[in-house]
């Protein structure tokens, strides 16, 4: 674990079971316990039978997804799909047609924004359908999964033997297609011992998509058209937060999608109850107003990600806190190493 320390500019070398040294009696970790879904699904074209892959991306309805094919080049509207399983689906049937590309609003009301509102959404181009699916042998979300496997990130060449890695400990409610993965170094042990030491845990739910490791591709950072994610700050969250912020205490956020759902949530001087989409952009210039320390790992430049830690502490100190995890091997990506950011 790298820990940097904004103030000082000081970097320390340390191993995330030590993460407590750091802590104190009264704060409060946010930590995203969204679960990962088994969201990749092998599908053959009913009409040539040539192979595609599904990821699926976002639920507008039960039937109705948001899902990238590959290849997409001759997907059109009103193709059949029929998905195929390793043997996990037995006595199931799962099909989809694949309906026109411009995404209609969802019934999350005025939260939500169609594609001509969004301006540089993922379209057609990038392979992006909207697909209706029709299941037999079972209710339509358990058949999804059990047709579908872990969408590990495309650096991970193998698939896990236990897809329980690419959890976190805490997660609960489905619903991501990447894993929160800044949460994977937590073991219920370290946990129990934090708490011991009189720290809070606390959850939010963010499900994380697809469009969240996009590079951004506008010339200017500020340019770059950011993703939406839905997330739930429930009540208790933002009690003790805000309990914390009143007595001197810090909120420390467990990956960038908790800090996204907080300062999604902070209106009026304090963090309130949020349920809803956020379209939050957070890059070098923004102010945060309700995380006080960060737990991450390390990004790819141009990414969201990276502008983000980049606004948390100096883009000058995280690119030099970058040189120094690159000289002394530190492990990047999904299953690397983690930075604690103070």
């Amino acid at each position: 674990m790298l820990v940097i320390h904004r103030g000082s500019g000081q970097l320390d070398h340390r191993l995330f079971r030590d993460i407590g040294e750091y802590l104190q009696a009264g704060d409060v970790i946010v930590a995203n316990d969204s679960r990962v879904v088994p969201a990749r699904l092998r599908a053959r074209k009913a009409e040539t039978g040539g192979s595609v892959e599904v990821l699926l991306l976002q639920p507008e309805t039960p039937e109705v997804w948001r899902a990238l094919i590959r290849p997409s080049k001759r997907v059109r509207q009103g193709m059949r799909l029929e998905f195929e399983s390793d043997g996990g689906a037995t006595g199931m049937s799962l099909v989809a047609e694949v309906l026109r590309s411009d995404v209609e609003p969802s019934n999350a009301g005025a939260q939500r924004a169609t594609d001509s509102e969004r301006g540089q959404e993922v379209g057609r181009a990038d392979g992006v359908r909207r697909v209706r699916f029709s299941a037999g042998g079972g209710d339509l979300a358990e058949v999804i999964e059990a047709f579908g496997s872990t969408p590990l990130p495309p650096y991970i060449h193998e698939q896990l033997d236990d897809p329980e890695r690419y959890q976190t400990v805490y997660a609960r409610p489905k619903g991501s297609v990447a894993a929160p993965t800044a949460g994977l170094h937590f073991t219920p042990e370290l946990m129990e011992r934090l708490q011991a030491q009189g720290v809070r845990i606390e959850y939010v739910t963010c499900h994380i998509g697809l469009h969240t490791f996009r590079p951004i591709q506008a010339g200017e950072v500020e340019e770059h058209d950011i993703h939406e994610e839905w997330c739930l700050v429930p009540q208790a969250v933002a009690d003790a937060a805000n309990e914390a912020r009143a007595e001197g205490r810090r909120i420390v956020a467990v990956g960038t999608s908790s800090v996204r759902a907080l300062e999604t949530a902070w209106q009026d001087g304090a963090v309130r109850p949020f349920d809803g989409w956020t379209r939050l952009y957070i890059y070098p210039g923004y102010k945060y107003r309700a995380v006080d320390a960060l737990i991450t790992n390390f990004h790819l430049p141009r990414t969201t990600l990276m502008a983000l830690v980049s606004a948390f502490a100096s883009r000058e100190l995280i690119l030099r806190a970058y040189e120094e995890a690159v000289a002394r091997r530190y492990r990047f990506y999904s299953f690397g190493d983690a930075c604690l950011i103070l």
